[in-house]
């Protein structure tokens, strides 16, 4: 894909997602939620009411570093600028409408929006170790119809806005206790944030941007780049940008090693194919065997899991730092697939590391309460889909 062909098809993808678009930031009583907002907006929104710059950074701290929701709690602040700030400004979070919390700790929030939408969100807890990825949804529904994915039965109804992607994560925060932020490297039980849960990232790329920016702000939540995944399903002309402008880790949806198979489980290879894929995976900035780009590969029984298509994928991947994540196919109601056989996952997993790549199995997690990969799915705008 030349240089230019990218470049329209990324200004389509950003035109399409204006479409999608979350609705505004503004209560119904009229205050603005400062959550969201960028160092630049929330300045802005404070020079507006005769505030100085300063007071932005009170708020920042405030905000993402201590997790406060009540300016009234804000002591650095005086009082007077509290019940001004309260009256003209919020600083919100999605509410969980339902949590659930299987056998294994595993524990999903569905979180509802203002509009009345909703998205689910999963923390997985590290069995080993005291810490777990929060895994975020970046749209309400999907439009990529991966045939292994419940998310992907789902019609896409709108994309999340920036507040709505970073309350996820403050929300969970909340739910464990986990403010203020940790300091330095080593944070407590919500250490890292995976963009695996509803929706395509890459096709909501400015909200997802500008959401792990915050995160990733030293004064505030301060989660490093190096704790923070996207995955994406092979959006190539977004790749490029994302690793530029994010450098997050990055994982691909991959399932499949040939074009014929892969169009057929995710449609989306239609457009950008196998070959123009790895190529963007080549390109990416930053890979290397500290950062490994992780392919991930559901694993269906009598679909993909022969020994011979393990010998194809490592021809595919050869010279990428890259490890590949095995993932036993999770079931949901109306899917067609089986989960592969521990013999034929033992079996791909060994031709995998003899070509040299890590091929952990993912163990399944959240399976009773249906938040494992591939299981995610709400109502949300069941009724009356957006159209796509």
């Amino acid at each position: 894909m030349n240089a230019a062909l990218t470049e329209a098809e990324r200004a389509r993808i950003l035109a399409k997602a204006a479409l999608f678009a979350p609705p505004d930031a503004t209560l119904p009583d009229g205050r603005r939620d400062l959550v969201g907002l960028s160092r630049e907006e929330l300045t802005a929104e404070l020079a507006g009411i005769g505030e100085k710059p300063f007071r932005a950074k009170q708020l920042w701290h405030w905000i993402y570093h201590q997790g406060v929701t009540d300016f009234a709690r804000m002591s650095s602040i005086a009082r007077p600028l509290q019940q001004n700030l309260a009256e003209r400004f919020a600083i919100g979070r999605p509410e969980a409408a339902l949590v659930q919390t299987s056998a294994d700790a595993t524990r999903k929030f569905l979180f509802r929006f203002r509009d009345g939408q909703e998205a689910e969100t999963v923390y997985i807890p590290d069995p080993v170790e005291d810490r777990g990825a929060v895994c975020i949804s970046s749209q309400v529904g999907c439009t990529l119809s991966c045939r292994f994915c419940h998310t992907g039965t789902q019609t896409l109804v709108r994309n999340l806005g920036v507040a709505e992607i970073v309350g996820q994560f403050m929300a969970a925060r909340d739910a464990y206790g986990e403010w203020p932020s940790p300091k330095g490297e080593t944070p407590r039980l919500l250490s890292t944030i995976v963009l695996m849960g509803m929706g395509e990232p890459l096709y909501n790329y400015e909200n997802v941007a500008r959401a792990m920016t915050i995160i990733m702000d030293n004064e505030g939540i301060a989660l490093s780049r190096r704790r923070i995944t996207l995955s994406t399903s092979g959006v190539v002309p977004m790749m490029d940008r994302a690793g530029a402008e994010l450098g997050v880790n990055l994982a691909v949806s991959l399932h499949a090693v040939t074009d014929e198979l892969r169009n057929e489980l995710v449609p989306l290879n239609r457009k950008y194919p196998i070959a123009e894929l790895i190529a963007a995976c080549r390109r990416y900035p930053g890979a290397s065997n500290a950062r490994r780009i992780t392919f991930e590969y559901v694993m269906l029984r009598g679909v993909n899991d022969s020994e011979a298509e393990a010998r194809a994928l490592v021809r595919l991947i050869a010279g990428i730092p890259a490890k590949v994540n095995l993932i036993p196919f999770n079931p949901w109601p109306g899917s067609r697939f089986e989960p592969s056989t521990r013999t034929a996952l033992d079996r791909f997993a060994a031709v995998v590391m003899d070509a040299g790549f890590a091929a952990p199995v993912r163990t399944p997690r959240g399976r009773d309460i249906l938040a494992a990969c591939g299981q995610l799915r709400t109502q949300s705008g069941a009724a009356s889909p957006r159209p796509h």
